[in-house]
């Protein structure tokens, strides 16, 4: 799958990645429908995280509140952006890869839940800190800022290495 000599990851496994964010994070939401009551906090790990089940009709931070058509919009175009860029690099290392993948999961975890309730469903809460409630299509999404960095910096290293 991944190629350590010159660590390129796979267009399919990219994909596959992907995929498998997805469908974690669809089953996660759907068990907290299922499990938990509305804006009722139920510890998880007691200090650190509670769970507690929220709608979210906006995007992180409670920014563009009730735009749901736009964000599903935007969910749509930007994972078909992701679909073309995967599709069309001949080569992709793997942090890139990584990111790609992430990213693709979490967008389409948020836009399917979009497109078919109105709303994201958030349900894990940090409790040392005052943080908005999230969803693992969202620590999905984070870890690919977190991919696409670590992709500049090792691209930035090698160049340097030139």
């Amino acid at each position: 799958m991944i190629s350590r000599s010159n660590r390129v990851i796979r267009r399919r496994t990219v994909v596959f990645i992907s995929l498998l964010i997805l469908l974690l994070d669809q089953a996660s939401k759907f068990w907290a429908r299922s499990h938990l009551l509305p804006n009722l906090s139920q510890p998880f790990l007691p200090g650190l995280l509670q769970l507690r089940l929220v709608r979210n009709t906006g995007a992180a931070f409670s920014m563009l509140s009730d735009s749901t058509a736009l964000l599903g919009l935007l969910s749509l175009l930007v994972s078909l952006g992701l679909l073309a860029w995967i599709w069309r690099s001949k080569r992709l290392d793997l942090w890139l890869g990584l990111a790609l993948a992430c990213l693709l999961g979490g967008t389409l975890g948020n836009g399917i839940d979009r497109w078919q309730l109105g709303y994201v469903t958030d349900f894990i809460e940090l409790v040392p800190f005052r943080f908005p409630i999230f969803n693992g299509a969202d620590i999905a999404i984070n870890l690919a800022v977190l991919c696409f960095a670590i992709d500049a910096l090792s691209q930035r290293h090698g160049q340097a290495k030139s």
